[in-house]
């Protein structure tokens, strides 16, 4: 990329700051007085960072002043006020609001200033900031807004915070706070909390259990670390006959939910025993659902006779939803379509849903309306834009093609985007190596803060933006979220394509899969770094290189080379290709081996005797939600990227297949460390 090419829009402060990514390209280290002064620019800048992450009060106040001016100084000002928020006055906090007007990091600011003033129960104060606030994606914060009268027109508080906590994934203030003082205002019941501990129990988050316990009171919360750690040991106390109190019901519950999730086949055997004398019919529901859950996760054959036991009404959309992928197992389509229906609005019309209830209604359709409403829903979602907008496409006959791309972004809409002060900040701390920084604020900046966010025309020229200037990860974001255009060139850009065609073609591989799997891993981003430890366009781990590199052939291979972009390909393919040879050519088994590692791709398959399944079906099943996302976006993106490298219609399904039970007597390749 060109230092030239984005020098216009942007000011001479913030060419301080890029200047160093093309200047390093020249020279190992600064030769002149200009290069010093953006060395040390930048510099300032970094050094902040560090000073924040540390809590380095001291030195955060000491480089404030040196940060003045520069086209980062938002950033810098944040750090230093945030790390001392605690203390600072309400004069101090404004005087950054009217400073910083307008920018990603005033509004920052403000939603860490909310949650202090709700944290102080200063609710005078929080009404008085919360109108200002334009962010409103905290959880917390919704959760004080709603108890002080601020949450959208005609809200129902006590429903509207119960939907907010119980959706909470961990320990918060604020939703809490609102929760347990609706509670003590008989606005929420213990049933309502009682469910709240117990979608945290089987969510393994048990200080949020035991923190949602206590709302009832301490003795409702005072055994639960003893029950939870040994869940059977208490079953086995219950009386044998005779009833228990409210509070040793729910207790039962929580140690049924949490046996099940070790050991869902003795749960079930307790249940079937003398424990569910003790439970109501709903408590009763509630702990079928989570063993049927829990046995459905491990691929048991026993998971639908669990749920039987169950009221689909009582049971949670997460239960559910393990009760069609058990169903989908056993081509079980009356329970598929049944469990489906009994889902929440939301759930219900997620795509996954939509789709496998179009093929209920298919498999069991008797008359022409029936077979009418199928393809009602397969048109709602049919589209290029996932997993199973693309199955729906084919079995409404259609192929994958690429949609004509929309007119490219005017000079002017260009020019708009160029201007805007917040993408300019983003590129700016991207560049310097503030990633993170960098990505908050463009996102923050793309989407504008109100009803509709950014146009789709601005969404374009945003991508377009972030194209031009590389940033491949921010341009397919920024594209993905336009409602009614697909860019497919921004959405499935192909850089490095020499090198990805070249060594894909060399060793056999399909160039499209190997690019939809790069698009999932990094985004094209090619200093990616992953919690554990993978790297690069390829995300490979360091012991997943060595042992590849000695099957390809490279010698003298060191682990920092991932960080060169041939190498990383070469390793990356190498190893995929490796996967795909040890999978007989199966995509779907090969992308959640290179995920999860081979080992739990060969056990997903079932065992002998299984039912050969449609491999939709099988990655459906997929037990790691994580892994079970990645094949699907993996196998999409490969398809879209099919019909945009050969120009060609392209099958989902051709590239799906059907995924049979394992082979031992085949097993090759072992995980890794």
């Amino acid at each position: 990329m060109q230092f030239s090419a984005i020098l216009t829009p942007i000011t001479a402060v913030a060419c301080l700051v890029l200047a160093p990514m093309w200047s390093a390209a020249q020279t190992a280290s600064p030769t002149t007085l200009d290069d010093l002064v953006v060395a040390r620019s930048a510099s300032v800048i970094l050094d902040m960072n560090q000073a924040f992450k540390k809590g380095d009060g001291k030195r955060l106040s000491a480089l404030l002043p040196s940060a003045r001016g520069h086209v980062l100084e938002p950033w810098a000002a944040y750090w230093e006020l945030r790390n001392r928020l605690d203390t600072a006055s309400s004069a101090e906090v404004q005087a950054f609001f009217a400073r910083y007007a307008g920018t990603y990091q005033e509004d920052r600011l403000r939603n860490d200033w909310l949650l202090l003033l709700g944290q102080r129960r200063d609710f005078a104060a929080f009404a008085a900031e919360h109108p200002s606030y334009r962010m409103s994606d905290d959880r917390e914060v919704k959760c004080y807004a709603l108890m002080v009268g601020h949450g959208p027109q005609g809200a129902d508080v006590p429903s509207d915070v119960k939907r907010l906590w119980y959706a909470q994934r961990d320990a918060d203030e604020g939703c809490s706070y609102a929760a347990g003082q609706l509670h003590d205002n008989k606005k929420l019941s213990d049933a309502d909390v009682w469910l709240k501990v117990r979608l945290a129990v089987e969510s393994n988050r048990l200080r949020m259990a035991r923190q949602a316990a206590e709302l009832i009171s301490r003795e409702a919360a005072a055994p639960l670390a003893d029950i939870l750690d040994n869940p059977s040991r208490y079953l086995n106390r219950l009386k044998t006959t005779g009833s228990i109190g409210t509070l040793a019901r729910e207790w039962t519950v929580l140690a049924l939910v949490r046996w099940a999730a070790n050991d869902p086949d003795a749960a079930a055997e307790a249940m079937q025993g003398r424990v569910a004398q003790h439970l109501t019919a709903e408590q009763r529901s509630w702990a079928w659902g989570a063993i049927g859950k829990s046995a459905a996760q491990r691929l048991s054959n026993d998971a639908l006779q669990y749920y039987a036991q169950a009221r689909d009404t009582d049971l949670t959309d997460e239960h559910l939803a393990w009760k069609v992928r058990a169903a989908l197992r056993k081509g079980q389509w009356k329970q598929v379509q049944a469990a489906i229906l009994a889902m929440s609005d939301d759930a219900r019309n997620d795509p996954a849903w939509v789709y496998w209830r179009a093929t209920a209604i298919q498999r069991l359709a008797k008359s022409d309306l029936e077979r009418a409403e199928a393809n009602r829903l397969l048109v709602g979602i049919a589209s290029m834009r996932g997993f199973y907008e693309q199955l729906a496409l084919e079995d409404l006959g259609q192929s994958v093609t690429l949609p004509q791309r929309p007119p490219a972004p005017t000079p002017q809409e260009m020019d708009a985007v160029r201007q805007n002060q917040g993408l300019m900040r983003s590129l700016a701390a991207i560049q310097i190596g503030l990633r993170s920084e960098g990505v908050r604020e463009w996102n923050y900046s793309t989407n504008l803060h109100t009803p509709g966010g950014m146009s789709d025309r601005e969404l374009l020229a945003a991508a377009e933006w972030a194209c031009q200037n590389e940033l491949w990860d921010r341009c397919i974001n920024t594209s993905e979220r336009t409602k009614n255009v697909i860019d497919v060139a921004q959405r499935y850009p192909v850089p490095f394509r020499d090198s990805v065609v070249q060594r894909a073609n060399q060793i056999g591989l399909d160039p499209a899969y190997v690019y939809g799997l790069i698009r999932q891993e990094s985004r094209f981003v090619m200093d990616a770094r992953s919690g554990v430890g993978a790297s690069g366009l390829m995300q490979v781990m360091p012991a997943t290189a060595r042992w590849t590199a000695k099957k390809i052939g490279l010698t003298d291979f060191q682990p920092h080379e991932l960080g060169d972009r041939e190498t990383n390909i070469a390793i990356g393919t190498g190893y995929l290709k490796l996967v795909l040879d040890d999978f007989s050519g199966s995509m779907p088994l090969a992308a959640a081996a290179y995920n999860a590692g081979p080992s739990r791709s060969r056990a997903w398959r079932g065992q002998t005797g299984d039912a050969v399944l449609d491999a939709a079906v099988w990655t459906e099943n997929v037990p790691f939600a994580e892994t079970r996302d990645y094949v699907k976006k993996v196998l999409a993106n490969t398809t879209a990227y099919a019909a945009l490298l050969t120009g060609l219609p392209q099958s989902l399904k051709a590239r799906l297949g059907r995924v049979g039970p394992r082979d031992a007597s085949a097993e090759t390749l072992k995980d890794l460390p």
